[in-house]
């Protein structure tokens, strides 16, 4: 299934001309058919001379309508561009050539209508006046064809043309995540929600779950509908109407786009590649505010130039838009930019998602612009790596606008070159690396490792008696995803680039030791805990880190807060606890008290802590050892 666009000023007679090739009239609003004038987007279907199905857009002409006309043809394979014999060219013809050129609309036909008001010799004029204009253009060059829609003279003709144009349109690739732009929500009893649109990307399916991107509401397909035909599954590339339950009319705007859950994420900062129309009425400066339109969507917005100080009728420039309002967009998608009055230009989005905001003249932003809009896939893939660090398959693929299988299938070239690594959560066989492990870029992953080993360094120079770093600790320095972290550990402990250990991450060859002035206070903290074995100083004083490191050694044990025990005093309450109540059975706190000529103060805190540790277990006023 094809789209076909419809194009032109007001007045010239596309809605006539679509109602004589499909007797369907693409007017459906009260106020069109009381005016006999589009203001919103009709629709209708036709089927061509070679059998083949076609998806017909019918935008309206009049000025204050332009952004209707936007809507509908952001997803069109083949533009119709009417011109009225009687009117020849006209501001909505430029307007609206203007906008497909800076679609770089290819695949047209002009269509001269109301042929049967003028004579050959009008005709030839109007000819002539159509090639200046289209000259310099991407539709220089289409077949131009005169029609009646009163007469039907050259219909045929012109349905013959449209295959022949149709037979050099491109095959649509492998399918990704489908989209649907809707122009259309309404409601109709006994059935509920309808949206439509023009598929893009991807098929739906009746029973699929699907959501309004971005927003975590979701629905389920009850219906799906082609041109009044029932379907139970729509490949891309169709006028749909979708029956959703679960969604509500109130949820719902022109400009929101149906697809399926969890995947494509709304922006309010894009990086594009923008050209200012060569009939553009005005040059386009820094940071000037303008209307963003892609698709059935559009925002307020501003455009920052990030490679020159202007830019006019004709240039293309680097620029990063900043939209008012978040729109779901992807690498690919092409846009329109306006200012209040006149359609400035457009372009192709190459970043949906930047991380930051440009510095303006940086020469490494604009080559990172250059690798994204011309580069191999694999240059991108690599850049996108690059540019955002460790990335799972399903993230590179949204980044890329690239189909899971291409893009599992350029990585999988890149890891035998040794150009990514990926890092796994375990190292059990059978595993497919690259669908469910996070991927780096080689130098991003050497450039980690670096890092790693001087904040390592670091940590041990500025805190040479602690175990390492704490992993949160190490995780927030770096920058690293929570989702990602276990395998990233886990491949740095591999590579023998840190150890990781009870929560801490250290250099493999640390070891915490104490020297010179902290050996010694080690030394008289650890006498005086002896001098009283089994009732020590709680008051002591020392350093923190020197007592943390103790108790990493196994020196000396935390029985409560405020309470450290020497580890041999510690060895022998458990001991002689033990050996008692092998005797007696129960030991009670006043009895396990006079066994070490203690006082409550240190005994029952430890009497708690065999409890705790599953060494003791408490039956009432009593004691009972545990027997594995």
């Amino acid at each position: 299934m094809f789209v076909l666009g419809t194009a032109g000023h007001v007045d010239h007679g596309k809605s006539s001309l679509v109602k004589a090739l499909t007797n369907i009239d693409p007017d459906r609003l009260p106020e069109e058919k009381a005016r006999a004038m589009t203001v919103d987007l009709g629709f209708a279907d036709l089927t061509l001379p070679s059998g083949r199905h076609v998806s017909i857009i019918d935008v309206p002409g009049h000025e204050r309508f332009i952004k209707n006309m936007l809507s509908g043809v952001g997803s069109i394979d083949l533009a119709l561009l009417i011109i009225a014999a009687d009117e020849s060219v006209m501001p909505q013809t430029t307007e609206h050539l203007s906008i497909l050129d800076t679609l770089k609309v290819t695949n047209a036909i002009v269509v001269i209508t109301k042929a049967d008001l003028a004579d050959d010799e009008m005709l030839l004029i109007v000819r002539e006046d159509i090639s200046d204009t289209l000259q310099g253009t991407s539709l220089e060059g289409s077949p131009i064809l005169n029609v009646s829609s009163t007469t039907l003279e050259g219909l045929e003709e012109l349905k013959i043309q449209i295959d022949k144009n149709l037979d050099m349109s491109g095959e649509r690739s492998g399918f990704k995540s489908p989209r649907l732009p809707i122009d259309r929500c309404f409601s109709i009893t006994g059935f509920g929600t309808i949206v439509t649109g023009t598929l893009i990307d991807g098929p739906f399916r009746v029973s699929q779950e699907v959501e309004i991107a971005n927003t975590g509401v979701k629905g389920r397909i009850r219906g799906l509908q082609s041109h009044s035909e029932s379907v139970d599954q729509s490949d891309p590339g169709v006028r749909l109407a979708v029956n959703v339950s679960g969604l509500s009319t109130e949820n719902i705007n022109r400009g929101d786009v149906l697809t399926i859950p969890g995947w494509l994420n709304t922006t309010k900062i894009i990086d594009v590649e923008l050209s200012i129309s060569k009939m553009s009425p005005q040059s386009l400066k820094h940071n000037q505010g303008i209307t963003f339109h892609a698709f059935t969507s559009e925002s307020n917005a501003r455009v920052r130039i990030l490679d020159n100080t202007l830019l006019n009728p004709g240039d293309t420039g680097w620029c990063q838009i900043l939209l008012e309002n978040p729109l779901p967009i992807l690498k690919g998608d092409s846009f329109i930019i306006r200012s209040s009055e006149y359609t400035l230009g457009g372009g192709e989005i190459l970043d949906p998602a930047p991380r930051k905001r440009h510095k303006r003249f940086d020469d490494s932003v604009i080559d990172r612009f250059m690798t994204i809009h011309l580069g191999s896939p694999k240059e991108l893939i690599l850049d996108t790596l690059r540019d955002n660090g460790a990335m799972s398959l399903e993230e590179i693929s949204t980044k890329v606008n690239s189909t899971l299988p291409d893009c599992e299938h350029e990585l999988a070239k890149m890891l035998e070159t040794e150009e990514i690594i990926i890092c796994e959560t375990s190292n059990r066989s059978g595993r497919n690396q690259i669908t469910e492990g996070t991927i780096f870029a080689s130098d991003t992953w050497n450039n980690l490792k670096s890092q790693s080993i001087a904040m390592l360094s670091d940590y041990h120079a500025t805190y040479p008696l602690r175990p390492g770093i704490p992993n949160q600790e190490f995780r927030n320095r770096i920058k690293l995803a929570a989702h990602s972290i276990e395998s990233i550990f886990l491949r740095l402990s591999l590579e023998n680039i840190l150890r990781n250990q009870n929560g801490f991450l250290s250099l493999p060859e640390f070891n915490p030791t104490l020297q010179n002035e902290a050996l010694e206070e080690a030394t008289r903290y650890l006498e005086a805990l002896n001098l009283a074995p089994f009732s020590p100083p709680t008051e002591l004083a020392i350093n923190t880190e020197i007592q943390s490191l103790l108790l990493s050694e196994g020196k000396i044990i935390k029985i409560a807060e405020g309470l450290f025990f020497h580890t041999d005093a510690y060895i022998k309450m458990k001991d002689q606890i033990s050996n008692y109540l092998s005797q007696h059975e129960t030991i009670t706190v006043a009895e396990a008290r006079t066994l070490f000529d203690s006082s409550r103060k240190y005994i029952l805190p430890v009497l708690e802590y065999f409890d705790d540790h599953k060494f003791t277990r408490r039956d009432g006023d009593v004691r009972r050892l545990i027997k594995s």
